[in-house]
């Protein structure tokens, strides 16, 4: 494969600018364009439900390059624009106003939209998270007065650390999710009922099992919510963090493979000359044997190096451990791997109830992830259990019925 005269990216954060820069590293010298819809220069999401909502970081912190930098980059940056369409035998992208951008090679990183609820958008005090913007309305809502009451509207990653940084903030705080534990898709029971327990301890009120029904106004402006229980919440400020999907509205009619995600094999090609990274690449991982769609800051990163590699010819499969990892109060929770809803679990270091313990995760006779809570050296040493897909029997404790058969055994002996 011949190497790309005219390389555009669509979408301006992590990802987008990684491949960016990552290409002119590399020694790509032909044209590049860079396309984002956030009228922003690129930066960094992760402190945006944490240190830029709890007003610790202003928001020049978190630019992932100068203006001098991009200067750099010598490409042509076209933010404060949206993709609208795609047409892959013209190799064209349409953008929003009616122009188009021609391509040789094109990546695809733009990222997820959050979902939202019936009857939120309209409301004030009712607020997405996930730009910078966002970001600082929910924090000047938050700061409206000393006694707002906080409703936090989904318990994932998001949710929960945005409740834990309207708690420091010593604001009331109910966070409501249908799931019995927050993070239960992502940990699974066990360490959940922890999270749970974290929350609760600092101060938080748990509605799980619930959902929300309406919400109640005044004046357009939120004053609580109906849960599905029937319970009623007086609420001030109302976050959503309910999940998000790939963006990939712009994309219908492309031809290319959309499911959960741009469709791509194992090396994040969706189509002749087409690639994707971040959170709206849908690939197979060769090394754990099926096909995944990370929303994880570090991988947005090594997929985007990645992928301007295949780009330029490498044509190498994408086949990462995934590593992510969440601040909420006292705890540091960091994971390697993957996190399937029947995995097995087994303590590696600590005690779960101490604040300081390893787990592995075990799938199909195999190590597939493992968790650190407040236990950064021991994951690390760990983390090789995932690398190498050791046998679950080599990590996992015996069972009672086996424990029996060796005590009976030594009896007879």
């Amino acid at each position: 494969m011949s190497t790309p005269r005219n390389v555009v990216v669509v979408g301006a954060s992590v990802a987008g600018l990684t491949t960016a820069v990552t290409l002119r590293a590399q020694g790509y010298g032909g044209r590049l364009t860079l396309i984002g819809d956030e009228p922003h220069t690129p930066y960094n999401r992760p402190p945006l439900s944490k240190q830029i909502l709890a007003g610790t970081w202003e928001p020049d912190r978190i630019k992932l390059r100068t203006d001098e930098e991009l200067s750099h980059l010598d490409a042509r940056l076209l933010f404060g624009r949206s993709a609208t369409g795609l047409d892959t035998t013209a190799r064209r992208v349409m953008l929003d106003g009616g122009d188009s951008v021609s391509y040789d090679a094109l990546v695809i990183a733009t990222g997820v939209t959050p979902n939202s609820l019936p009857g939120a958008h309209h409301l004030a005090g009712v607020h997405l998270l996930r730009t910078l913007d966002d970001a600082l309305a929910l924090r000047a809502d938050l700061r409206r007065a000393p006694d707002v009451k906080v409703a936090v509207v989904g318990a994932g990653f998001l949710g929960s650390e945005a409740a834990a940084a309207a708690r420091r903030m010593r604001l009331d705080v109910t966070m409501i999710d249908p799931r019995p534990v927050p993070m239960r898709r992502q940990f699974g029971d066990r360490i959940a009922a922890l999270v749970g327990r974290l929350h609760t301890e600092n101060g938080v009120s748990m509605r799980c099992g619930t959902g929300v029904r309406r919400f109640f106004e005044s004046g357009g402006r939120v004053t609580g919510l109906e849960l599905t229980d029937g319970t009623r919440l007086d609420a001030d400020v109302v976050v959503v963090a309910i999940g998000s999907v790939p963006a990939i509205g712009w994309l219908a009619g492309s031809g290319l493979g959309l499911g959960n995600g741009v469709e791509c094999d194992p090396t994040c090609c969706a189509a002749p000359g087409v690639y994707a990274a971040g959170d709206v690449a849908s690939w197979h991982n060769n090394h754990f044997g099926c096909r995944m769609r990370l929303e994880h800051r570090l991988n947005a990163t090594e997929q985007a190096k990645a992928v301007a590699r295949n780009v330029l010819g490498e044509n190498r499969p994408f086949a990462p451990v995934p590593y992510f990892w969440t601040d909420q109060y006292d705890a540091h929770i960091q994971a390697y791997g993957i996190f399937p809803a029947d995995a097995e679990l087994t303590v590696l270091h600590g005690e779960l109830d101490g604040g300081h313990f390893v787990v592995a995760y075990g799938h199909q006779g195999r190590v597939v992830g493992v968790l650190g809570w407040n236990s950064p050296r021991e994951l690390r040493e760990l983390r090789q259990l995932v690398v190498d897909r050791a046998p679950w029997k080599t990590v996992a404790p015996p069972s009672p019925a086996v424990l029996a058969d060796r005590h009976l055994s030594a009896s007879i002996r």
